[in-house]
Order: structure tokens, then C-alpha cells, then sequence
């Protein structure tokens, strides 16, 4: 009878064993499946904020290409930026 325990024993901390290395293994992998989760959710962050930015740079550009399609203004534009003038118009510079 006392062998059939000790069979009964080893067999129940080898099944013991088996168990604690295969829950630690799952909790490694866990581990660095959890670490890759909260880097993406940084890096998704950074892209949002990015994203926001892209989104009012390009409304922006919409609103000036929008002015720029007005003549009055694109001439406005063409004189303070390049200095161009018209017939009969003299540049002065003041600095």
C-alpha cells in the first residue's frame, strides 16, 4: 500500500512541475504580449495627435487655396510676397 502512495506522490508533483512551468511560461508570454499592447497604444496615441495636426494643416492649405483662386486677392498675395507690380507702379522698399 505504501507504494501505490509514493507512485500516487511522484506522479501528482510531476503533474505539479509540469503545471507551474506551463503557467509560467504563459505568464511570460503574457508579459511581453502586454508590453507590445501598451507601445502600440503609445505609438497610436502619438499617431492621433499627429493625425489632428495633419488635419488642421490641411484645412488650412484648403482655405488659402480657396483665396488663392480669388484674383484681388492672389494679386495682394504676388505684391507683398514677390514684390510684384503692375503697369504704372513703382516698388518703394522701406526698411
Amino acid at each position: 500500500m505504501k507504494r501505490k502512495t509514493r507512485k500516487e506522490r511522484k506522479r501528482l508533483i510531476a503533474i505539479s512541475v509540469i503545471m507551474i512551468l506551463l503557467l509560467s511560461f504563459m505568464c511570460y508570454s503574457n508579459y511581453g504580449n502586454f508590453h507590445t499592447i501598451m507601445n502600440n497604444r503609445k505609438k497610436v496615441s502619438v499617431l492621433n495627435s499627429e493625425y489632428i495636426k495633419l488635419q488642421k494643416e490641411n484645412k488650412s492649405l484648403k482655405t488659402e487655396i480657396a483665396k488663392m483662386e480669388d484674383p484681388e486677392y492672389l494679386a495682394r498675395y504676388a505684391k507683398e510676397k514677390y514684390l510684384y507690380s503692375s503697369d504704372n507702379e513703382i516698388i518703394i522698399r522701406v526698411e
